[in-house]
Order: C-alpha cells, then structure tokens, then sequence
C-alpha cells in the first residue's frame, strides 16, 4: 500500500514556454461569427489576452493547493486524488468522480459544502480523484481502463484509506465509474448519486420503450448529430487531435472552453456561469500535464469495442437491476435529458430531482443545489 502527499508545482520553464507560445499566437482574420460555429473568435482572443497578461497562475496554484493532494499506487496505475476530511463525529466517505472535460477542479466549489456543512451530521469525507490519463494522474497502463476504474476507486477507498462503507457521485465518464463502483462492491457502497444516466444504456433500446423514452432517444440522436463530433474525432482519431492540441494552447482552449459554453446553463454568455481563472484553471490542468491525448482514450476504447469486452464481462451485473439506493439530480442544460422510467430499468431509485437551473458542469454551476441534493440523497444511508 503505496500513497504519499502531492502537491501541485508546474515548472517555471513550462510557464515560460507556455508564455512565448501565447505571444506567438498566428491567429485567423477577424470573422464575425459569435459561437454558432465553435468557439467564439472575438471571446477566444479575449480569454488568451487575460491568459497572457492577467492570468496568475502561482496564485491560482497557491489555492489549488489548499487542499491536500495525494497520489497512490493502486496495482499497476498511478492516481491522483484529493482527500478531505470532514467536520463532525462520523463524517460518511464519498468519492466523486469527474467527467471531460473537466478535471478534479469540477469539485473544487462542493468539497467545502460536503465536508463543513450547517449540520456536522451532514458532513462527508470526500475523496476526488483524477481519472487515469487525466491532469495529474499519469496515463493508465493498460487499455480500457475507463471501465475498470471502479475497482480501483474501490481498492483507494477500502485498502489504502480504510473506509468500508461510502457513498459515490459522478457525471459524464463519472456517472459510468459511479454505476460500477455500485453494482461490482454492493457491499461497500451504500448509495450512488447521479447527473445522468450512463450513455451506454442507449446502445440497446427496448422493445417497450414509452413516448418519453423514445423522445428521450430521438433528443440523443440529434445531439449526436449537431454536437456530438467532438466525441467521434476522440474516439476515431485521438493521436492527430491530441498532438496538435498538445502543441498549441491556443488551440486547446478553443477546444475545451466551447464545451463550457455549449454543454452550461449560461445563456449564451459564458462569463454568466464561470470566471475566466476557472476556466483557464481546467486549461492549465491539461496543458501542464501534457494530458489531452490521453483523455481522449476512454473515447477510443469506446469506439473499438472496449465498451463491448467489458459489457461481455460484467454481463451478469449488468443485466441486473442494481439493489443499491440509487439519487438522480437531472439539471435543465445537460447534455440530454432521461425520463425517470428510463433510468428505473437500471437503478433502485430512492430521489430523483429536476433540477430548476444547471448544466452539464452542475458541481461548478450550482454547487449549493448539488450539495443540498447529495446530503438529502444520504442522510437515510448515513
């Protein structure tokens, strides 16, 4: 049993280099076009002149590491995570599980809301690690680790942090490691919260589907069709993208703030919703990490049949329906929008919410909401 603090530090050459890189910026004749077509040339501009001359990141790093980072071996894979302890008697351990593409920075506003909150028996342990290959989690050794992450949360969260009951929460790849962690270690897990329904359940359709179901598979169809490229290049050709963006930082910002605008509840105008040091925040976690690429692997182990081998393994499990006490928070701006009977085939349902405001980024965009929702979800569990 291997763990040991880390701190975040990016090199002062990596800062110098990023610097030129930004001054050397061969940018595109002015176009007109807002963010219809992608990112927003005029707001793209405005985000690297702040990141040139505004952005501090030392301090930016200073705060990040207000909270105490570890890294652990578990097996043959190196992860990152982040641990905090709560206020209170008998805090409840929950370990939260980001998505793409954000990073452990998605949690950064809740862990202080879960770990001190108005009632000290309300309070959680939270445990926030980076998923293999993302920021300061080295790549995964072995290929399609997104569907094995579960049973190494489960081996960080029982072996080498002694918890054996805890909850779990997650969205986007997080919602996938969250179901897992709950069907694969019942025993351990006393509830999973959710901002989604995990995406592969849609590759099989029933028979009996309702008029919501089927709306609901209409609406991700269109989805993929108007916004889902991002996921086909990933997931098809990750090495062409992930170089050219690993080059340019530039270009990775223009890759990952459109996410930010499209997938969050901000109207249209993205500073509504997130400052410019938050996103350049979730920028920097990728460009000093040098971990684009490597995110993209889940999307790659997807698309060649990665998915496929692990649904052939955990058959079993998978066609069941899961017993573990199972929370939805569905927010308005989220990617898609699942009725409730369409999750009640996989889960055992104990709260599902509409969420009144929130996008995809809910832990960013409503954290007192999605706190309020985890610590109602729990407490009969605690």
């Amino acid at each position: 049993m291997i763990t040991r603090p880390f701190e975040v530090h990016v090199a002062d050459s990596t800062l110098a280099d990023l610097q030129l890189r930004l001054a050397r910026t061969r940018w595109m004749p002015d176009r007109a076009m807002d963010w219809d077509a992608g990112t927003s040339p005029a707001y793209l501009r405005k985000l690297v002149a702040y990141w040139r001359r505004d952005y501090d990141w030392r301090a930016r790093e200073a705060l990040i590491n207000r909270l105490h980072h570890f890294v652990a071996i578990l097996g043959d894979e190196t992860v990152h995570y982040v641990h905090e302890r709560g206020i209170g008697d008998a805090p409840l351990p929950i370990i939260l599980t980001h998505g793409y593409p954000d990073s452990f920075l998605r949690f950064s506003k809740l862990i202080p809301l879960l770990t001190h909150p108005r009632d000290p028996a309300d309070a959680f342990d939270v445990v926030v690690p980076s998923l293999p290959g993302f920021g300061f989690s080295p790549p995964p050794t072995k290929p399609g680790a997104i569907f094995h992450v579960g049973d190494l949360w489960h081996e960080l969260m029982t072996k080498h942090l002694g918890y054996e009951r805890y909850g779990a929460h997650g969205g986007d790849w997080g919602a996938t490691v969250t179901e897992h962690l709950g069907r694969s270690h019942a025993r351990n897990v006393v509830g999973i919260h959710l901002t989604d329904v995990p995406f592969w359940h849609a590759f099989q359709k029933p028979h009996d589907a309702s008029d919501a179901e089927k709306q609901f598979f209409a609406d991700n169809e269109q989805f993929q069709m108007t916004e889902g490229a991002y996921a086909m290049i990933q997931g098809t050709r990750p090495h062409t993208l992930g170089d050219g963006l690993a080059d340019s930082p530039v270009g990775l910002a223009a890759w990952l703030v459109e996410k930010f605008q499209r997938w969050s509840d901000c109207g249209g105008d993205i500073e509504s919703t997130f400052t410019k040091d938050e996103l350049l925040d979730n920028i920097m976690v990728y460009w000093s990490t040098g971990t684009i690429t490597t995110s993209f692997l889940p999307y790659y182990d997807m698309v060649h049949a990665g998915i496929a081998r692990w649904m052939l393994e955990k058959a079993k499990d998978l066609l069941a329906h899961s017993k573990v006490p199972a929370g939805f928070s569905i927010f308005p701006r989220d990617l898609v929008h699942p009725p409730r009977e369409w999750a009640e085939r996989f889960f055992h349902i104990q709260r599902w919410t509409e969420m009144p405001r929130g996008g995809h980024f809910a832990a960013m965009e409503e954290p007192d909401a999605l706190a309020y929702e985890i610590r109602e979800m729990f407490r009969p569990l605690r």
